[in-house]
């Protein structure tokens, strides 16, 4: 028998695909479907937004990355952040400024790793 997709498969086997797959883990693991798509994803929404917010909060930005480590789920992310914005500036001043960059997505969060640091010249 030949799947749609050009490959063969035994008689009674389902196709795969990320649904399915999704739907199995699901069941497997008890994990709510959103966390599943993580796997198939490289970024996730959450992750994409926060990233986009903290480009347009910090334009002399020369590194950003944002990482969901919830699983997917959007409850906690890791942000590590490198600008020019931070200089001179305390730790603690550096974080605020990425709480407050951050305001209304906080609200909707779990937890928050926060990591800023200046660029090397």
């Amino acid at each position: 028998m030949v799947t749609s997709g050009g490959g063969s498969r035994q008689p009674g086997m389902a196709a795969w695909s990320p649904a399915a797959a999704a739907s199995l883990l699901r069941g497997i693991r008890g994990l709510p479907l959103h966390c599943v798509r993580r796997m198939f994803a490289s970024q996730t929404e959450g992750e994409l937004r926060v990233t986009q917010i903290l480009k347009e909060k910090f334009p002399r930005a020369t590194a950003i990355k944002v990482t969901d480590i919830s699983g997917g789920c959007g409850a906690m992310y890791e942000i590590k952040i490198e600008s020019e914005e931070f200089k001179e500036k305390r730790t603690v001043q550096q974080h605020q400024m990425v709480n407050q960059a951050l305001k209304e997505e906080i609200k909707g969060m779990h937890g928050l790793r926060i990591f800023t640091s200046v660029p090397k010249h």
